[in-house]
């Protein structure tokens, strides 16, 4: 019930960095792209390298960041101790359905993050950006 509010929250600003740095990416390729489409490419081929860009660079961080924290956190065990001398006490445990959720959630983010930077590369005039 606190993880997924938690994860949506974080999710804005991961998405918030995704869009930044495929925005730099396209900013850094803006020759390269116009070259691709002076020599027959087309636009959606422009959008498309940069979704698989976007997609391949948030699985990568996916995978990357669900094996630290399973390092880190798995089978982690934690107590506090309230006002009135009051204990709660979780055990932080990840299984295989919580890597898929936290996967399939970056795999959201680079789609939504690559989208805006896609179509500004497919919009590209490639005769100005040479």
């Amino acid at each position: 019930y606190i993880g997924w509010p938690l994860g949506v929250i974080m999710s804005i600003g991961a998405l918030a960095g995704a869009l930044n740095t495929m925005y730099a990416s396209v900013s850094a390729r803006a020759t390269e792209i116009a070259t691709l489409r002076v020599i027959g490419f087309s636009g959606v081929s422009a959008f498309m390298g940069t979704m698989c860009e976007a997609l391949v660079l948030s699985f990568i961080g996916a995978l990357l960041g669900t094996a630290v924290c399973g390092l880190l956190f798995n089978g982690l065990s934690a107590s506090t101790l309230g006002a009135g001398f009051t204990q709660v006490a979780f055990r932080l445990q990840m299984g295989p359905e919580l890597v898929l959720q936290a996967v399939m959630l970056a795999l959201v983010i680079g789609f939504v993050g690559g989208m805006l930077p896609g179509i500004r590369a497919a919009r590209q005039r490639p005769l100005l950006a040479l």
